[in-house]
């Protein structure tokens, strides 16, 4: 499919998000589908994500797929699985399977749009106890992040962010800041 190709290959869905507790930046579905929108209006397709409750040894499973559907020809889909878990303190039963939706969310859409998590600490489950290189890979991800920003107020809210990991005072990460503001200010 001609459609997917375009979008796998163009596709920049950044780690939008941030663990205070264990330092490290990760991506959510909402992360994904933010990115992912312009790409389908570009090679006029729709994307259809659907939840199913699948029960397996007494465990409950949530089904994610993921299915791409261009406006002619084949569709394509894919599917994850997460589990919920038997209890979560702090949490009613809604927020538990909203959790597993979006885990199972997420990686359904890893999978059909071909994004590896792999470097992520979700992924790795190391929890900001990386060796100091990674620590290196989250500032090249906070530049990163600055550069993506359309208007100076999601800059700005890039930076609060930025500004709760051990690079606030990074001089590095100030001047990204400031040349992208400076070149949003200047449209």
């Amino acid at each position: 499919m001609k459609e997917l190709q375009i979008i796998q290959q163009k596709l920049k869905a950044p780690k939008g998000q941030f663990n205070k507790f264990a330092g490290y930046y990760y991506r959510s579905c909402s992360d994904i589908l933010e990115a992912v929108k312009p790409l389908l209006g570009e090679t006029n397709c729709t994307l259809i994500i659907n939840d199913e409750i699948i029960e397996v040894g007494g465990r409950v499973y949530i089904k994610a797929t993921a299915e791409l559907k261009p406006s002619e020809g084949q569709s394509v889909s894919a599917s994850a699985f997460a589990r919920e878990p038997e209890n979560k303190k702090g949490q009613d039963e809604s927020q538990i399977s909203g959790a597993a939706s979006s885990y199972a969310r997420k990686y359904a859409l890893n999978g059909l749009f071909a994004i590896d998590d792999t470097a992520d600490a979700d992924a790795t489950n190391d929890h900001g106890k990386a060796a100091p290189a990674a620590k290196d890979d989250l500032l090249d991800k906070i530049i990163e992040s600055f550069s993506m920003q359309d208007t100076i107020e999601a800059l700005d809210a890039k930076l609060a962010k930025a500004k709760t990991t051990p690079y606030k005072d990074d001089q590095r990460m100030l001047d990204a800041y400031n040349r992208k503001a400076t070149e949003l200010n200047t449209k």
